[in-house]
């Protein structure tokens, strides 16, 4: 084994080397004017650089749009590769590996084949595998772009949008013309480049960002691995999640792979993979951006939202993504709903003076949930004298008690009586109700007394409900608006497809081919009730921040640390989700985690059948693993949410690059 890690060592070596001779000889045939007197330089340091830096590089010749590509090239040609040991083949049963040094995040680069062959990549990561030729002018990879921005700057003088030049990542949820897009799965589609960008796609493009590569993801939209890549891997701990669907466009970003990408959340998808990578992540309120394009995980979950390092870059991203789109009917919500100011404006106010924000407990109950969710919570326990030393006030019922305790008493019976009853279902016995009840006298008992329902009442009682046959519903749609030639339906996506084999019950490797068998066996979409579950949901934390008059609310992104690849994931405690807290935003609030520093251990979890779950906790071990904080604001407050993202992030600096990707 020694040996092989040797000559493997000096294989890459040899291949990096090789690399760098063909970058320089492309800068040398393709350098700007303006740049090109700068060869001699020093490299520009990428680690960590936001894009106003970047601008500023470019702007004063120090930096080309071409040169940052390929300097990005180069950091995803050394740490970027399979990072588990696959014996079995990318399908088979696989091994983690500690310090792996690679990461698996990007699924296919956007380069010309011989431009991927000359770097040392594999044709596997090639922007499409149904076109070897790929000689089409109109689609230019990514340095080929460079080159025409890098044109566009020598002539004019001037950026040719807000993300000139920046290289992006994204999620291979989202439609790209020029590169592959499957979902992260192995489906043999006639054509597996889409004839359209997604919304999101051609905003980023018309700013002037570069579409670098599109993101690993977990296969449809869950899970930690795909089926036509491989699992991704945490940079923190390559032995651990990323973030399970969007965590290898995070882990990218993280890395310094690229600057930002664009992830995709229908519950924690987002903010899960920002937390885990030490990130700035947004899930937006649930329309203001489009989402026409995307490969769908439900009808009205699904949100679209930037993932960076830095709060301000979060900003200026989010300023271009954001519209109506008329193919989104969502997107209507937002007409006249965003501000007259830029989002990026938002994050230079360096004080939360005058806000109150509450501290959501129901959250951080040490009581309520396991020994596993201490060190998150006391984590993000040690950053609220801070939110305080800012200028806020805090809204805090103190430890174990609940903010909204008196508030959802009262309203949830009335605003959401099924989901009321379903609670209270299961302690009637007999049931209560007889034929001849009076159910409207006893709903204005209630009303009028709230202490008399049947027991007491908390935000971990509203729990999302699914809408049978949407997933199936959303992705048909997708499929036939796409029209490719052999996959057009559920039933033709699960022919044409393979999937890896290494099925763990309970786990971030979950049954992918059951999964769409499970779809296809849906046939009847269901009712109203989602969108009349929202609106109480709404009704209930509005009526509940007004009582209290806040403008947001605080508590930890998720209480488990990352997992273990491939381990049992940790049971549901008291609505706790093993992901993270995800319900009210599900339901349309706006959400943005921000890095809130590093566990110094951990417990995991290991499967054990002796025990009725089939797994128990081993702990505590050492890990410095990262703690994401959540910031909540009510819908279509972006602003605020990033005002408070900055003033935090200003004051505590908790983000750090990983250090196994120097």
């Amino acid at each position: 084994m020694a040996v092989t890690n040797t000559l493997e060592g000096l294989h890459q070596t040899l291949i990096s080397r090789c690399v760098l001779i063909f970058a320089s000889l492309a800068g040398a045939l393709y350098l700007p004017a303006h740049a090109s007197d700068t060869s001699a330089a020093a490299p520009y340091r990428v680690q960590e650089a936001r894009i106003a830096e970047l601008h500023q590089a470019m702007q004063a010749g120090r930096l080309s749009a071409q040169e940052l590509v390929t300097l990005y090239l180069q950091r995803i040609q050394a740490y970027d590769g399979s990072c588990v040991d696959e014996a079995e083949g990318v399908l088979g049963v696989i091994q983690t590996r500690a310090d792996a040094a690679r990461l698996n995040a990007l699924l296919s680069l956007n380069l010309r084949p011989a431009t991927l062959k000359a770097w040392g990549f594999s044709h596997r990561q090639a922007r499409t595998q149904t076109d070897p030729i790929d000689a089409d002018p109109a689609l230019p990879d990514a340095l080929e772009t460079a080159r025409a921005l890098d044109a566009h700057l020598a002539a004019t003088g001037t950026l040719s949008g807000p993300l000139h030049g920046i290289p992006i990542v994204i999620k291979d949820q989202y439609d790209t013309v020029d590169l592959r897009t499957t979902s992260g799965a192995d489906a043999d589609y006639a054509n597996d480049r889409p004839p359209r960008d997604a919304t999101v796609v051609a905003r980023l493009r018309a700013a002037g960002a570069i579409i670098l590569a599109k993101g690993n993801m977990g296969e449809y939209a869950s899970g930690d691995r795909s089926s036509f890549a491989g699992p991704q891997c945490n940079p923190y701990d390559t032995e651990r999640s990323a973030g399970r669907s969007s965590g290898g466009a995070a882990a990218a970003v993280a890395a310094n792979l690229a600057v930002c990408a664009i992830g995709e959340e229908s519950g924690p998808s987002v903010r899960n993979p920002a937390r885990n990578n030490n990130l700035v992540g947004l899930a937006p309120t649930t329309g203001l951006v489009g989402r026409t394009g995307m490969v769908p995980a439900t009808l009205f979950n699904d949100r679209v939202g930037p993932l960076c390092r830095t709060v301000e870059d979060t900003a200026r991203v989010l300023d271009v993504i954001v519209g109506y789109d008329p193919e989104d009917e969502l997107t209507a919500f937002a007409v006249g709903r965003t501000p007259g100011a830029s989002y990026l404006s938002a994050t230079q106010t360096p004080t939360l003076k005058g806000l109150r924000i509450g501290v959501l407990r129901e959250y951080m109950d040490k009581s309520a949930f396991t020994v596993a969710d201490h060190a998150n919570i006391d984590g993000v326990e040690a950053q609220l004298p801070q939110l305080s030393a800012l200028g806020a006030t805090l809204v805090d019922p103190g430890a174990g008690g609940s903010l909204f305790a008196e508030c959802i008493q009262e309203y949830l019976p009335i605003n959401h009586p099924r989901q009321y009853e379903q609670l209270n279902a299961p302690r009637q016995s007999p049931p209560v109700r007889t034929a001849k009840e009076d159910q409207i006298a006893s709903w204005l008992a209630l009303r009028q007394a709230p202490a008399n329902a049947s027991h007491a009442l908390s935000l971990r009682d509203i729990q999302v409900e699914r809408i049978p046959g949407e997933s199936r519903y959303a992705l048909e749609l997708y499929l036939q608006r796409r029209g490719d030639a052999k996959i057009n339906s559920v039933a033709t996506l699960l022919q044409h497809s393979r999937f890896y084999q290494d099925i763990r019950a309970g786990s971030g490797f979950s049954d992918r081919r059951q999964y769409l068998v499970d779809r296809l066996a849906e046939q009847r979409l269901g009712d109203s009730s989602r969108a009349q579950t929202q609106i109480a949901v709404q009704s209930i934390i509005l009526q509940c921040m007004a009582r209290h008059r806040l403008d947001a609310l605080v508590y930890p992104t998720s209480n488990i640390p990352p997992p273990k690849l491939g381990a049992p994931v940790e049971p549901v405690v008291n609505q706790r989700s093993p992901l993270a807290w995800s319900v009210l935003g599900v339901y349309g609030f706006p959400a943005i985690t921000v890095p809130a520093g590093f566990t110094r251990e951990v417990y995991d979890r290991v499967a054990d059948e002796q025990t009725p779950e089939g797994s128990r906790l081993i702990g505590p071990l050492p890990a410095r693993l990262p703690v994401g904080i959540d910031f909540l604001a009510r819908p279509f407050d972006e602003s605020l949410l990033l005002r408070i993202a900055a003033a935090y992030e200003a004051s505590t600096n908790h983000r750090q690059p990983p250090a196994g990707f120097p």
